[in-house]
C-alpha cells in the first residue's frame, strides 16, 4: 500500500500495536507460564539434570542460558542499530527477528528433558528474536512520529502491550486450571502440562498474527540507499559506544550514576527473571494447582503494582530529588532481599511480590529519567541511550551468571538472593558519591 505520512494517526497506531503483538512473550514465556512448566518437568528429578557434560540444577541451567542469550543481544544490538539507521528496508529485518522469536515460542511445545538441547535452543532463539525485533521497532519511532508525538505514542504502545499480554495470560491460566473445558484430555497433571504447551503455541501465533497489522502500515524504512553496506556502517554502533565512553570520563556525575545504575539494574533485572523459579522451588505450596495459580497471580501482581510504583516514585522524586529517591528505593530492595531469604509460605510470597512490584516500577522508570537529566548538551542522545541499553543488558548477563553460580554451588536460590542484596548495598554506596548539585 501507499506509505502514510509521518505523524499520521493510522501509522502511529499501527506502530504501537506491535507492543500488543510481542508483549505476550515477556509475560507468558519469560515470566509466568514457561518457568512453571520448566519447573514441573523436574518434579521427579530433584531439580537436577546432566547437560553440557555437567550435573546442573535446573534453575542454574536456565540462568546460564538466559545470560548467554543476553550476551549475544548486548553484542548484536550495536551492530543492528548501525544497520537499522542505514538500510532502507528495515521492515524485513524486523520481520526476520519477529518470526524467529515467534516460531521459537511455538517450538517450545516440544520442550522436554529427553531433547533438552533442542528445547534450550528454542528458548535461546526466542529471546534473541524478541530483543532483535525491538531494535528495529524502536528505530522506527523517529521515522513515523514527530518529536511532540513520540512520548504519547510510546506510552500507548506500552499500555497496549500490558493489556494484550494480560488478556492472553488469563486465557492461558483458564486453560491450565480447567483444561477439559478447552477439550484438553488426560489426567489432571498431563492435561495441565498440555495446556502449558498449547500456551507457547498461542504466544507464537498471537505474535505473528497481530504483528501483521503493524507490518501492513509500516513503511520499509527510510529512502533506499544505492551505496553498499560497508564495514564502517556495520560497526558504527560500536564506534558510537566508544565515543560515549570517552565523554563519560569528562562527566563525573553521569559516570558515577552509571556505575550505580549498572549494579542496581543487574540485581533488579535478575530478580524479575528468576522470581517464578524461586517461588516454585522455595515456597511451600499445598498443591500443584495452588502453586500454578499463586505464581501467575504473583507475576500479575508485580505488573499491576509496578504501574502505581512508577507514579508514586515520580512524585517522590519531584519532592525529594532523583538521587535521594533512588537511594531510598535501593534501600527497600536490600530489605526485600533480607525478607525473601526467610519466606516459606504463599502469603509471604504475595507480600514479597507486592514489595517487588512497587520498587520494580519505581526504579526502572526513575533510572531512565535520571539518566536523561544527567546527559550533557547534545543532539546525539541516541548514542547515549544505546550505551545505557547495552550496559543494562550486560548487567543482566552478570546478574544471571552470579545467580546461577551461587544457586548451583549451594543448591539453594535463597543464598543467591543474599548476593543480590549486596549488589543493592553497593549501588547505594555508588549513588551517594554523585555530587549533590548534579540533580
Amino acid at each position: 500500500m501507499k506509505n502514510l505520512q509521518k505523524g499520521d494517526k493510522k501509522l502511529l497506531n499501527a506502530w504501537a500495536f506491535y507492543d500488543w503483538a510481542n508483549s505476550v512473550y515477556t509475560l507468558t514465556i519469560a515470566s509466568a507460564v514457561f518457568p512453571i512448566f520448566y519447573e514441573a518437568l523436574f518434579a521427579d528429578r530433584d531439580h537436577y539434570i546432566d547437560v553440557f557434560g555437567m550435573h546442573l540444577k535446573n534453575s542454574a541451567l536456565i540462568s546460564f542460558i538466559t545470560a548467554m542469550a543476553f550476551l549475544v543481544v548486548s553484542v548484536m544490538s550495536p551492530l543492528l542499530s548501525g544497520i537499522a539507521d542505514y538500510v532502507g528496508n528495515k521492515k524485513s529485518f524486523m520481520k526476520f527477528f519477529c518470526y524467529l522469536g515467534a516460531t521459537s515460542c511455538i517450538g517450545l511445545y516440544w520442550f522436554d528433558l529427553d531433547n533438552i538441547y533442542i528445547g534450550l535452543a528454542f528458548y535461546f532463539l526466542g529471546l534473541i528474536g524478541f530483543w532483535g525485533s525491538l531494535v528495529f521497532y524502536n528505530s522506527y519511532l523517529p521515522d513515523i512520529a514527530f518529536e511532540e508525538q513520540q512520548d504519547s505514542i510510546s506510552a500507548k504502545g506500552y499500555s497496549l502491550g500490558y493489556i494484550g499480554s494480560v488478556v492472553l495470560l488469563l486465557i492461558n491460566l483458564a486453560m491450565i486450571m480447567k483444561p477439559k473445558l478447552f477439550g484438553i484430555t488426560g489426567t489432571d497433571g498431563e492435561a495441565a502440562m498440555k495446556a502449558m504447551r498449547y500456551s507457547f503455541v498461542m504466544v507464537g501465533a498471537w505474535w505473528i498474527l497481530f504483528s501483521q497489522y503493524t507490518y501492513y502500515y509500516l513503511p520499509k524504512g527510510r529512502k533506499e540507499r544505492t551505496e553498499k553496506l560497508t564495514k564502517t556502517v556495520v560497526f558504527n554502533g560500536f564506534k558510537e559506544l566508544k565515543k560515549v565512553w570517552a565523554l563519560l570520563q569528562q562527566n563525573i556525575p553521569l559516570k558515577r550514576y552509571l556505575g550505580g545504575f549498572f549494579v542496581s539494574s543487574m540485581a533488579v533485572q535478575t530478580v524479575l527473571l528468576v522470581a517464578t523459579y524461586f517461588g516454585a522451588q522455595e515456597i511451600q505450596w499445598e498443591s500443584k494447582d495452588e502453586a500454578t495459580i499463586g505464581l501467575i497471580v504473583s507475576i500479575l501482581l508485580i505488573q499491576l503494582i509496578a504501574v502505581a510504583g512508577a507514579v508514586i516514585t515520580s512524585k517522590a522524586s519531584a519532592k525529594f530529588g532523583n538521587i535521594p529517591t533512588l537511594i531510598f528505593i535501593n534501600f527497600i530492595w536490600v530489605v526485600f532481599c533480607v525478607i525473601v531469604y526467610f519466606i516459606y509460605l504463599p502469603i509471604h510470597f504475595y507480600i514479597a511480590a507486592t514489595i517487588a512490584g512497587f520498587v520494580m516500577g519505581g526504579i526502572q522508570a526513575l533510572s531512565r529519567s535520571t539518566y536523561s537529566k544527567l546527559l550533557p548538551e547534545t543532539e546525539d542522545t541516541a548514542s547515549f541511550f544505546s550505551f545505557y541499553d547495552v550496559a543494562e543488558k550486560i548487567g543482566i548477563v552478570i546478574g544471571m551468571c552470579v545467580y546461577g553460580i551461587i544457586d548451583q554451588l549451594t543448591g539453594s536460590s535463597r543464598s543467591a538472593i543474599v548476593i543480590l542484596g549486596i549488589f543493592f548495598i553497593t549501588a547505594i554506596f555508588l549513588l551517594r558519591r554523585i555530587p549533590k548539585k548534579a540533580l
